[in-house]
């Protein structure tokens, strides 16, 4: 417990800034009346990577020796950490190999490569993508730096902490997401270092509660499986090195549903013009588990590496689950003007219908019952409730629907 100590943090406060940007808190008033604190976020989803994970890799770079260096470097990462460690083995002119699970999203795969990195695609997640690079490491002689578990990466993390606090040193709570632990281990230690009266909140995707499990069982354990869209977050196994540091600093812990993190990312969006990644948004969503008010609250927004055709699903889930989407059926006569009737009283309302699918076989008696389904827009839950409640009223029989784009 002797390694993160307060003179490493600032060493590392001043190494990370040769190749970070300057991601000053956003004070955001529409979390703030959410959640009823005053919530500000730490945008680090700014960095030219695209993430926070370039802290830790530069600084552990820089402490290396020549010969380590010269040897090559190889790591094992879901993305970030691999732009991050791509980007400072090119400061520091040296080869990198990346080890990315297959199911990296393209656009992460393609910036570690634009980084001058050799990328390898291997496993279905971080956990099998680190075992092969650990036996490539071997094989090849190449040093290998850990994504999460290295005290000395961790150090290189817990420099946002540093920065949250001198530019809001009132800061009651901060919410840190967690997948390994190791921008936890270095944010909850140094503000602990600074304040300890700070509380430290780590958030998990409940689909990847290992550090939660861990907790609990008072040691590290392995969770059978990970199933999350927070993909940079999707770890079976918390550091063993900087386990006990999590122990120690950490107050609370959050899981939060993936359904959450798409609803975070719609607002997000709408309120902040930023695209956050799903474990970014894991201090977003967070927000409203916490049973405090009108504390002074930083949710860290650790990454915004998102490839679009996963920011279009999530759009469209986001969507949906705010009833801006939504499909709705209703039976009709087969007969001449029945669908204009309908049509008129979504016009009247104005919804916006986006499908329509006319179904004349629910019923051997056409005549009896045509079935009309059909898919809107609106503006929200109330404005979806108006329609309904309108066709209703004019003598047609309504029914849910899942949505079908």
């Amino acid at each position: 417990m002797e390694m993160l100590t307060l003179e490493a943090f600032e060493e590392a406060s001043e190494i990370v800034k040769k190749v970070t940007a300057e991601t000053k808190l956003v004070y955001s008033s529409y979390f703030s009346a959410q959640c009823d604190n005053r919530v500000y976020l730490k945008p680090e989803n700014m960095q030219v990577t695209g993430a926070y994970k370039v802290r830790g890799s530069y600084y552990k770079i820089s402490k290396m020796s020549p010969e380590e260096r010269q040897r090559g470097l190889i790591t094992a990462s879901a993305g970030n950490h691999a732009q991050g460690v791509a980007r400072a083995a090119r400061e520091y002119n040296c080869k990198s190999v990346i080890v990315m699970p297959t199911t990296t999203p393209l656009i992460k795969v393609n910036r570690t490569k634009s980084y001058g990195a050799e990328v390898v695609l291997c496993g279905d997640v971080y956990d099998e993508a680190c075992e092969h690079a650990l036996k490539l490491a071997r094989e090849e002689g190449y040093t290998f730096i850990h994504p999460f578990d290295d005290e000395t990466v961790a150090t290189g993390q817990g420099t946002i902490a540093m920065e949250i606090i001198k530019e809001l040193p009132l800061v009651e709570y901060i919410l840190v997401p967690v997948g390994g632990g190791g921008l936890a281990t270095g944010v909850s230690t140094l503000a602990k270092q600074l304040n300890p009266k700070i509380k430290i909140i780590g958030v998990e995707p409940a689909g990847a509660a290992c550090l939660k499990a861990s907790l609990e069982a008072g040691h590290v354990v392995t969770v059978p499986s990970v199933n999350t869209i927070a993909d940079g977050t999707a770890v079976k196994t918390p550091g063993e090195k900087i386990f006990p540091y999590l122990q120690q600093n950490l107050d609370d812990i959050i899981t939060v549903e993936d359904d959450e993190l798409v609803v975070a990312f719609l607002d997000m969006v709408e309120n902040h013009k930023m695209i956050v990644e799903n474990s970014g948004l894991l201090t977003v969503a967070a927000l409203k588990h916490l049973n405090i008010h009108n504390k002074k609250v930083v949710s860290i927004l650790s990454g915004g590496n998102m490839d679009v055709i996963t920011m279009s699903s999530v759009v469209q889930h986001g969507l949906i689950a705010r009833d801006r989407i939504f499909t709705i059926s209703v039976l009709l006569p087969d007969k001449p003007g029945a669908l204009v009737g309908v049509a008129g009283v979504i016009a009247d309302e104005q919804g916006n219908v986006i499908k329509l699918e006319h179904n004349q076989f629910v019923s051997t008696n056409r005549n009896a019952a045509v079935k009309l389904t059909i898919t809107l827009e609106a503006f929200g839950r109330e404005h979806k409730q108006r329609i309904v409640e309108s066709l209703k009223a004019h003598g047609y029989e309504v029914h849910s629907e899942g949505v079908s784009l």
